[in-house]
C-alpha cells in the first residue's frame, strides 16, 4: 500500500512527520502547479469549487507516481467539503484509476468504523503508537505555524531585501529531505535562528494586514499567488487567521476529546454572524472583527468561486467595515484567475491603506499640535 493526499500549504509536511514516525509507505503530491490545475479543471465538474479540482491534480499527479491509497479528511454542514470524497471517488473511477479512498473524520456513533479505517492505514502499529505520532504531528504543525509567523514578521522590516524568501525557500527544500518529526522540529529550530539573525530596521512601522477566509485558500500559496510573499515585499506585515495547527488541535483533537474550544471569533462575529453555517464564514467575520479591535488597517478576504458559506460571509463584510472602520478587500479565486489583475488589485488596496494611515497620522499631528 503506498498511501497519498491531498496537498494543503505546510500541512504535507505535518502528514509527512506522522507517516514516517508509524512507518507507512507514502507518496508526498508534487507541490501545486499549473498542471495540478489543469488536470483537476479537466476532470472535475466546471463549478466545483477550486480546492476540489487541484485535490483531484494531486490524487492525479501521485497516483502516477505509484499510489494506490488515497487519505482525506472529512467534513460536514452546508460546505461542500462533506461529500469531497464522494465525488472524487467518482471521478478517478470514471478515469480508470483503481484506487482505495478512505476518509478519516471524526466518529459520529461508530467507533468501531473509526477504528477499523485507522487500522486498515497502521496495519500492524498500535493504535498506542499511533496517538504518539499524532501528538508529534500536532507539535510539528505548531512549529511550522509560529515559523510563518516570525517570517510574516521579518519579512517587511528586513534590511536585505529577499533574505526571508531565500531562507524559507531553503527551508521548504530541506524538509522534504529529513526524516521523522523530530528531524523536522530540529530543521524548523535552526530556520527560526537564521530568521532571526536577519538585519531588521527597527524603525520601520508597516501596515499591517489580516487574511481571513476559506481555510484552502488562505493557506495553500498555489492558490493565492503567495499572498504573504507579495504583501511581505511591499512592506507589509501580514498575519493569516487561519492555519495547520488550530485546525488540528480545535476542530479535530479538542472535538474528539469533547473538551472546550478556544475560538474566540465566535464571540467576535456574535452581533453579525450568531451561529455556524459550514465552511469558515464565522472564522471570517469574527476574525475580521478582532483585525480591527487590535488596530490592524486592512483586511483581505479570500475563497474560491461559488463557496456558499464565504459569500455568506462577503455579503456581511461591508457592515464590519462600516461599524469598525476597517478597510476590507474580497478577492474571488478560481482556474481563471489571472495573477497581473489579482497583484493590480491587492496593490491599490494598499496603497489606500498607505494614504488612509497617513491621513490619520497627519490628523492626530493637527489634534496634539493644539490646532
Amino acid at each position: 500500500m503506498k498511501v497519498t493526499f491531498p496537498h494543503m500549504g505546510n500541512t504535507c509536511i505535518v502528514v509527512k512527520a506522522l507517516f514516517e514516525y508509524l512507518d507507512i509507505d507514502f507518496i508526498t503530491p508534487p507541490v501545486c502547479s499549473k498542471r495540478t490545475l489543469e488536470l483537476g479543471t479537466k476532470y472535475a465538474p466546471e463549478l466545483a469549487c477550486l480546492p476540489l479540482k487541484i485535490n483531484i491534480g494531486n490524487f492525479i499527479e501521485s497516483i502516477e507516481k505509484g499510489a494506490d491509497t488515497i487519505v482525506m479528511t472529512g467534513g460536514c454542514g452546508p460546505c461542500r467539503f462533506g461529500y469531497y470524497a464522494e465525488v472524487q471517488r467518482e471521478i478517478l473511477k470514471d478515469l480508470g484509476y483503481n484506487v482505495d479512498l478512505f476518509v478519516l473524520e471524526l466518529p459520529n456513533g461508530d467507533i468501531q468504523e473509526f477504528l477499523r479505517r485507522v487500522r486498515k492505514l497502521i496495519g500492524r502499529q498500535s493504535l498506542w503508537k499511533a496517538l504518539i505520532a499524532i501528538k508529534k504531528a500536532t507539535k510539528v504543525s505548531i512549529e511550522l505555524d509560529q515559523l510563518d509567523k516570525l517570517s510574516f514578521q521579518v519579512r517587511p522590516r528586513e534590511k536585505v531585501k529577499g533574505k526571508t524568501d531565500w531562507i524559507m525557500r531553503k527551508f521548504q527544500h530541506q524538509v522534504s529531505k529529513v526524516k521523522g518529526p523530530e528531524n523536522i522540529i530540529r530543521l524548523i529550530n535552526e530556520t527560526r535562528k537564521e530568521l532571526e539573525a536577519i538585519e531588521t530596521d527597527p524603525s520601520i512601522a508597516p501596515l499591517k494586514i489580516g487574511i481571513v477566509g476559506e481555510i484552502y485558500t488562505v493557506i495553500e500559496p498555489f492558490t493565492n499567488f503567495k499572498i504573504e510573499q507579495l504583501l511581505g515585499s511591499m512592506g507589509i506585515e501580514v498575519d493569516r487567521s487561519l492555519n495547520v495547527s488550530h485546525w488540528i488541535v480545535e476542530h479535530m483533537i479538542k472535538q474528539a476529546l469533547h473538551l472546550r474550544k478556544h475560538r474566540p471569533y465566535e464571540e467576535a462575529a456574535q452581533p453579525y454572524l450568531s451561529t455556524m453555517i459550514g465552511g469558515h464564514a464565522q472564522d471570517t467575520i469574527g476574525n475580521s472583527v478582532l483585525y480591527a479591535r487590535q488596530g490592524y488597517d486592512g483586511v483581505i478576504q479570500l475563497y474560491p468561486f461559488t463557496c456558499m458559506p464565504e459569500i455568506v460571509a462577503e455579503s456581511i463584510l461591508p457592515a464590519v467595515s462600516n461599524d469598525l472602520d476597517i478597510p476590507i478587500l474580497t478577492l474571488i479565486i478560481d482556474e481563471l484567475t489571472g495573477e497581473a489583475g489579482y497583484k493590480t488589485r491587492i496593490e491599490a488596496f494598499v496603497d489606500m491603506l498607505a494614504r488612509r494611515k497617513e491621513r490619520k497620522l497627519r490628523n492626530n499631528e493637527y489634534v496634539l499640535s493644539g490646532n
